[in-house]
């Protein structure tokens, strides 16, 4: 574990492999509740799988990073998008493949349509949402009732120094009112280097409408993998499928 200083505020960072000449980096940017420690083993396997250095950050709010105040606003996810340039000069990273989950894959679709990812050669996007959907805000509303009466937060404090400001800051910003209207489909007409989309079929928290959506307005070239399954988390539920669509998008770069 290292640490990097983006935008004042102090972020832990985890890099895993030497990476093989040619090879760009892959920097992973975690879901809504994740952390680099959420990762678990998969940074590793990565690294592994693609002959890739895999880098992942815990942003502000999350892991043993600094905390973000509470509220968070509904433009959370493009707030952190706006410092994606910083983060690459700090983490010296110039050739990046990204691979987003959930909230990740939000904040590199809006760097990336922005203009604001130096060096991107390709995106990863794993159950990503461009838009929301209303079982998808039920999913979370639900996850607040957890948080508050089950053993959610203790089993979340394992991963996040500020437990509630990683979790309220989440659920609070997308179960407020204006964020039903929350759609960032813009940005993607900006993004023109490949892209692998990746998704359960019975994800909870979006349909299949988010990669047809994504599809149809990209300008590069798409390549979708929909596996079996009702979870959010491909990487933990699908391993060895997401590793091996990674490593064909890297030998194809």
């Amino acid at each position: 574990m290292e640490w990097v200083e983006v935008d004042g505020a102090r972020l832990e960072v985890s890099r895993v492999g030497d990476g093989h000449p040619g090879r760009p980096a892959i920097l992973l940017l975690h879901e809504g509740l994740g952390s680099v420690g959420l990762w678990k083993d998969f940074p590793e396997r990565l690294a592994d799988a693609t002959g890739c250095e895999v880098v992942a950050y815990s942003r502000r709010g999350y892991g043993a990073s600094d905390p973000r105040p509470l509220p968070w606003p509904v433009t959370y996810m493009h707030d952190e998008a706006a410092l994606v340039p910083e983060l690459l000069a700090t983490l010296g990273l110039d050739d990046v493949v990204a691979f987003g989950h959930s909230d990740g894959a939000s904040i590199a679709i809006i760097a990336a349509g922005a203009g604001a990812f130096p060096g991107l050669r390709a995106l990863v996007l794993e159950s990503p949402h461009v838009f929301t959907e209303p079982w998808g805000l039920a999913e979370i509303r639900r996850a607040g009732a957890t948080y508050r009466n089950a053993d959610l937060r203790r089993r979340l404090a394992r991963y996040h120094t500020h437990v509630d400001v990683a979790f309220y800051g989440w659920h609070d910003a997308w179960t407020h009112p204006d964020f039903e209207r929350w759609n960032i489909e813009e940005y993607l007409a900006g993004i023109d280097v490949p892209v692998l989309l990746i998704q359960e079929e019975g994800d909870p928290y979006g349909t299949l409408a988010q990669l047809d959506a994504i599809e149809a307005k990209v300008s590069g070239s798409t390549e979708r993998l929909v596996l079996a399954g009702d979870g959010h988390a491909p990487h933990r539920d699908h391993p060895e499928a997401v590793l091996t669509a990674v490593s064909r998008l890297v030998e194809r770069l």
